[in-house]
């Protein structure tokens, strides 16, 4: 069985940038589909609001033309009232619109955050053996708040750019089609660059993300409490900070370069911008000085003029928005990469429940190795019958915890079988396997959490007769009752709150 290098996988698929392709669209789809209704609300909001954004420019040049220049003051003030009515129903609508965007990003991404758990629960221990940690809270952190900005920012004012482009260029050309084409000469200069700021930006976001994965390693590792204890006893304060300090300086430059990636372009593309209006002005100025074409008043050019800074400003963002969404996709990729991981062990079809368990215990020729050029245990065969004890002893690094790790299947074999009666481990169903194997690991790991809550973990509905009788078996029950809160206790991370009470409490027994 080959056994995959996660940050290797990784690394190749992040060589390259995302190809947008009809299957990851699928994906991303897969999780707006549950709040379609949602999504399509969400589109006909931004569709109003585009429409309700052309107003104000049509109300300008109407104020213009028939209240200043016609000097009808009825009507200059309905159009001023209806003006202020439009804005009110467009502030109207872009509340509801960021509500229902918010929404729509928080559940997307529970989910999200849901479905990765589960499946990160469901990974081989060999994952998290040669995985880091930091990477994996990375992933299930600020992968999916990327994910999430997407959904609220990206998606949303796509959307909300290309309605207003659209409708912008459909009323220019019903209005002038001329000084709308006028309007529209500059627009190449601003698509044709956006594909190699994309790929400057794509480059940047996965060194930043790599980046945040060594930070977030570091911190985990050296802020727990078993690494700030070794930490402190090996005095390497000053090289732990100057390792984290280095990989925080180099994230703080790439998000720097990420960040302002492509302003050189956008300075250049700002000045073409501001200067659209004055074509139409003296385009427009032309058409009327030499009255060729009947018609065309002062409104309708204030109008155009309006309806051409509304037309460039979604294009001035959906290049910052191309390039957010080469982002997003490289965090969908990086979820999907977790996602699409296989799930190592797992029940076999026809998985088995057994009534009863003797204990009979054999290794078959068992052999295992976590690399294929590194032997771990080779031909490994004995057998422990019902309510015998056997000892393995060995050096460090032999194989031994490696040997019982096999048995609840937290690795699979590579060759031979391991079975409980006369039972294939790997047939049994692994809750049931797991339940009736009891595993007593070399470090004692205790969450942050109730003596009563890290007892019952085991066995979570357990009466408190057999909680107590089970702690007086291990010896500890009358250290408990003369603890402060006695079961209810507190015990801090990895247990060291209970430190302090050996010697206000009866002795603590050595065990592990």
């Amino acid at each position: 069985m080959r056994r995959i290098n996660h940050r290797e996988l990784d690394r190749e698929i992040n060589e390259q940038p995302p190809v947008i392709t009809l299957h990851i669209l699928k994906r991303i789809y897969h999780y707006l589909k549950p709040y379609t209704f949602q999504v399509v609300l969400m589109m006909v909001i931004i569709l109003l609001a585009a429409l309700l954004g052309m107003l104000p420019a049509i109300l300008t040049g109407r104020i213009i033309d028939e209240g200043f220049i016609g000097g009808d003051f009825n009507q200059l003030t309905t159009l001023i009232s209806t003006s202020f009515i439009v804005l009110l129903l467009t502030g109207l609508i872009g509340l509801t619109q960021s509500f229902l965007g918010a929404w729509l990003s928080q559940n997307i991404g529970k989910d999200m955050r849901n479905q990765m758990y589960g499946h990160l629960q469901k990974l081989s221990q060999g994952f998290y053996a040669s995985g880091k940690q930091g990477e994996i809270i990375t992933r299930m952190t600020s992968d999916i708040s990327g994910v999430q900005s997407f959904v609220t920012g990206t998606l949303t004012q796509t959307v909300s750019n290309l309605a207003v482009l659209i409708t912008s260029i459909v009323a220019m050309i019903q209005l002038n089609w001329v000084l709308a084409l006028v309007s529209m000469l500059i627009v190449p200069l601003l698509v044709f660059p956006i594909k190699i700021v994309g790929k400057k930006r794509w480059a940047l976001t996965n060194e930043s993300q790599d980046l945040n994965d060594d930070a977030n390693e570091i911190l985990n590792e050296t802020l727990s409490v078993s690494g700030q204890q070794l930490v402190k006893l090996f005095t390497k304060e000053e090289t732990e900070y100057q390792r984290y300090r280095s990989v925080n300086e180099q994230l703080t430059q790439v998000k720097v370069k990420e960040t302002t990636v492509g302003r050189w372009f956008r300075m250049i593309a700002q000045t073409f911008i501001e200067a659209g209006p004055m074509f139409i002005y003296l385009a427009g100025g032309i058409m009327l000085l030499i009255n060729h074409y009947q018609g065309l008043t002062v409104g309708d050019i204030t109008i155009l003029v309006a309806l051409t800074t509304r037309m460039y400003r979604p294009l001035m963002q959906l290049m910052d928005i191309h390039i957010e969404f080469i982002r997003s996709l490289a965090l969908f990729n990086r979820i999907f990469n977790y996602l699409d991981m296989p799930i190592e062990i797992k029940n076999n079809v026809h998985a088995l429940s057994p009534k009863q368990i003797k204990g009979d215990l054999s290794f078959n020729n068992v052999s295992f190795h976590y690399k294929e050029d590194t032997r771990i245990l080779h031909d490994i065969s004995f057998q422990v019958k019902e309510g015998e004890t056997l000892a393995i002893v060995g050096p460090s690094g032999a194989g031994k915890s490696t040997l019982f790790n096999l048995i609840p299947r937290l690795y699979d074999v590579i060759g031979g079988e391991i079975k409980l009666d006369d039972y294939n481990i790997q047939e049994l169903d692994l809750h049931f396997l797991r339940q009736n194997v009891g595993l007593v690991t070399q470090e004692t790991y205790l969450f942050n959490a109730s003596i009563r809550e890290n007892l019952l973990y085991a066995k979570s509905d357990a009466t408190q007769e057999e909680l107590i009788k089970a702690c007086k078996e291990a010896n500890i029950h009358n250290f408990i009752m003369n603890l402060p809160d006695g079961y209810d206790t507190e015990v801090g991370n990895r247990g060291i709150k209970l430190s302090g009470e050996k010697n206000s409490a009866s002795p603590l027994p050595a065990y592990s």
